[in-house]
């Protein structure tokens, strides 16, 4: 549960956990024995507490295998989606015929833990692109940096710029359409990729860029290694 929370903590995405137990009223609809069920549910409250969780309990909400915590997400027009999973599963290792040698040297039947940290991925990404507007986070962002020279003389430098991003692993593009730097520029910003650079021949004298940022707008001219460092460093925040 803490790969999870810290997961979706630097998505941005905010959630509650469902705890979904068992209905003490229905037992015949539980497989497996009944102190492990009430001993598992304890434990799992207190994961949720011990994780400062905002958490509900769902009696009856428990799969026939056993209890789970579901990570309930609320999308941007107010909808929930269950999106991440744990569930523990006390039917499948004794049907797989399951053991392990415990520490007085007998044998044990183990827990089997299902884990799915987005659930289903198209579900999750629907989700997570309503909720972002399609403005992915610089570090997630299927393009990262767009190069726009503003004619077909600087195509080689915007090359150039590209090439040595690309080798800092930074994912990029050059949008060498034959159309004005105006309407290159709208296009970009209409993709939500994070950060524009514009090549002229005042850039390439200096071996530096223009650059604009998503949701800031021009912020001037900067050598080409300093505007590395930058991306690399937001990069690793994950911010």
């Amino acid at each position: 549960m803490e790969m999870i929370k810290t997961m979706y903590g630097k998505l941005d995405l905010k959630f509650k956990a469902r705890l979904s137990f068992s209905d003490p009223k229905q037992p015949k609809k539980y497989l497996g024995d009944k102190n492990n069920w009430k001993k598992a549910e304890e434990i799992i409250e207190s994961v949720a507490k011990k994780l400062n969780l905002d958490y509900v309990i769902a009696a009856g909400e428990a799969a026939f295998y056993g209890p789970k915590i579901d990570i309930i997400v609320t999308d941007a027009l107010g909808r929930e989606w269950q999106c991440a999973t744990e569930q523990l599963d006390f039917v499948q290792p004794v049907r797989f015929g399951l053991e392990y040698t415990s520490e007085d040297g007998s044998k044990k039947t183990p827990v089997m833990i299902h884990k799915a940290l987005l659930g289903t991925i198209d579900r999750f990404l629907g989700v997570y692109i309503e909720h972002t507007a399609g403005a992915f986070p610089l570090w997630l962002s299927p393009v990262q940096v767009s190069i726009l020279p503003i004619s077909d003389k600087l195509e080689s430098y915007a090359s150039e710029i590209k090439n040595t991003l690309d080798k800092e692993g930074i994912r990029t593009e050059i949008k060498n359409e034959n159309d004005t730097l105006g309407k290159k520029i709208r296009e970009a910003e209409m993709q939500k990729n994070p950060y524009i650079l514009i090549v002229g021949e005042k850039e390439k004298e200096a071996g530096s860029v223009s650059i604009r940022q998503r949701g800031k707008g021009d912020l001037g001219q900067m050598a080409l290694e300093e505007f590395i460092k930058k991306v690399k460093e937001e990069i690793n925040l994950k911010s």
